[in-house]
């Protein structure tokens, strides 16, 4: 991807410069931002394919960023940068919508292997989307009834792979279908996690 654009949010100057190497070295364009405020500015104007945040940041905190970043688009993959080791901090990240976190000191190939997942995972939810709009096209309603049909049994979150190892479709036909059953509000995601860093999502069927 050679014009893919990464936002950079940091007041480390070493980190800026870093991260801007990181970034040109594989063919990204780099833009940074040394606060929240000024972050929320160029998210605006230049919008970015990912954005990386710091969470200890002047004035406004990044968990505060990244509410506000997801109020103007939802769809940008956000990975924070931090030091803290806490799953209380990990908790409110999630909770505000970050999608990853990597851990301070940067490596350069954990972090180029974390963008280059959301990357991917972005353009597979926007294929999805499209595939989700041409409903008459993409949607079985035979397909549709079977996953809700084992889902209705069941009353904790499950993950894609179960819900394809037990209905025997493909990975990619459930998450397209789930996709679909979240834009109609049959079914909520949780997300949870084990190691910092590597969510996990899980889907269930809305009470009726």
């Amino acid at each position: 991807m050679s014009s893919v654009k990464i936002l950079v949010i940091d007041d480390d100057k070493e980190i800026l410069f870093a991260m801007s190497a990181i970034c040109e070295y594989q063919g990204w364009i780099p833009l940074t931002a040394s606060s929240v405020d000024e972050g929320v500015e160029k998210f605006k104007q230049i919008k970015p394919d990912i954005v990386l945040m710091d969470y200890h940041l002047p004035k406004i905190n990044g968990v505060q960023g990244v509410k506000m970043l997801k109020e103007i688009s939802n769809n940008i993959p956000i990975i924070v940068l931090t030091i803290e080791e806490n799953e209380k901090v990990a908790y409110e990240f999630m909770k505000a919508g970050a999608s990853d976190f990597a851990l301070k000191p940067i490596k350069a190939l954990d972090i180029i292997s974390r963008i280059n997942v959301h990357l991917r995972l972005k353009e597979t939810m926007e294929n999805v989307n499209k595939s989700v709009n041409e409903y008459s096209k993409g949607i079985s309603v035979e397909t549709l009834e079977k996953i809700e049909n084992y889902m209705s049994g069941l009353s904790d979150y499950i993950s894609i792979n179960n819900i394809s190892k037990n209905t025997g479709l493909a990975y990619q036909t459930i998450h397209r279908y789930l996709q679909y059953m979240i834009d109609q509000g049959k079914v909520e995601v949780h997300q949870s996690y084990g190691k910092i860093g590597r969510p996990k999502q899980g889907y269930k069927l809305n009470s009726r």
